[in-house]
């Protein structure tokens, strides 16, 4: 297979860095992830979702109403679906056995999103810290197995808010990733594996930043993040009857730049190139760093609460390996294959998999 070379400079050191991405990783289609029995998805859920790209001139209202699915309030359900959606999607901490037993003999690797899975959701996006106990235990994880924080942030902001140099980080939804600096037995490149595929955007991503920093500043409580490779449009703290206008000032900024698109996540609008790049994309290239792409000895486990790791989650359904792990107290539409209700159950789960291993050596 012929391969890709992306170069990139660390700008702290100014050291260029080679790293190796198969060319699939960039141009392959995202197959349809298959439905569990009975599953949630359906034909409207699916229109809705394709309505907020910025492809085809989106309308506001399609807009808005993705803006209300991504509230926890919208997503009531009867304690009789509730029951249901569990059975499909069982706790993680009651299989764990099962988990545990489905990996033997095989490499775990653990892929960790941030907000909402190792810190709680929260309303200022500054102030999502983890506890220093989840921060011990990632820690341990870490000790255990090769680990990496996929996450929608900028990833000098999550390793700022994680503070651990032995993990993997993939920030900007995977578009900024970066190997351990140290103290990981599972590093595998000197200098630390790097990969930016998305590096031409960076100009225009700060443009658009500029103009939406503008535009919404009429919108209370609206908050525009820069993550580097993408924007995040944070409407936690924006009244619902304000939602309409904030979406109406977001995109007329996007309308002039086709090259970019618009994603979903809790309560949040995300901007992105409209390269063919996600967690899926970035799970594949960090398993292909650490040399696991084509193995089948080895056992991904991602644990995400997030739309946006629904991509991770469809990888390890096509790909036949591993588990994917939604946190979340309320049904949704998944490609996970278990669940766990809060970072408190996350971190439960992790120390589980820290002493399971323990013991086995």
């Amino acid at each position: 297979m012929t391969k890709q070379k992306v170069v990139v400079a660390e700008a702290k050191s100014g050291m260029d860095m080679t790293v190796v991405v198969p060319p699939a990783l960039f141009t392959a289609e995202v197959k349809k992830p298959p439905l569990t029995p009975g599953g949630y998805m359906t034909i409207s859920k699916k229109k809705l979702l394709k309505n907020i790209e910025i492809k085809g001139g989106a309308r506001i209202n399609s807009w808005v109403e993705s803006m209300r699915a991504s509230s926890p309030t919208s997503h009531r359900k009867s304690t009789q679906d509730q029951t249901t959606w569990m059975d499909r999607h069982p706790s993680a901490l009651k299989m764990f056995d099962d988990i545990t037993n489905a990996s033997k003999g095989k490499q775990i690797v653990m892929f960790l999103d941030y907000d909402g899975t190792l810190s709680p959701i929260v309303d200022d996006p500054d102030r999502a810290y983890m506890s220093d106990a989840m921060r011990a235990t990632v820690r341990k994880l870490a000790g255990c197995f090769p680990t990496a924080i996929v996450s929608g942030r900028c990833r000098d902001k999550v390793y700022n808010f994680v503070k651990l140099a032995e993990l993997y980080y993939a920030g900007s939804h995977g578009m900024d990733i970066r190997g351990p600096s140290k103290g990981s037995k599972y590093k595998k490149s000197a200098p630390s594996v790097l990969c930016q595929p998305a590096s031409e955007y960076l100009p225009m991503i700060d443009e658009v930043y500029g103009l939406l920093m503008e535009k919404t500043k009429s919108t209370p409580g609206a908050k525009v993040e820069n993550n580097k490779f993408c924007l995040s449009v944070h409407f936690r703290c924006v009244e619902e009857k304000k939602w309409t206008e904030l979406a109406a000032q977001v995109r007329s900024v996007l309308k002039d730049y086709p090259k970019l698109r618009l994603t979903q996540g809790r309560k949040v609008l995300e901007i992105r190139p409209t390269i063919k790049w996600d967690k899926g994309k970035a799970l594949e290239f960090l398993l292909e760093s650490l040399g696991y792409s084509n193995c089948t000895d080895v056992f991904p486990i991602y644990i995400g609460d997030d739309r946006t790791d629904e991509d991770a989650f469809t990888v390890l359904r096509e790909r036949g390996q591993g588990f994917g792990i939604l946190v979340s107290k309320i049904p949704k539409d998944t490609s996970a294959s278990y669940s766990l209700q809060e970072p408190s159950e996350v971190m439960d789960f992790l120390q589980l998999l820290v002493d399971w291993k323990r013991r086995s050596w």
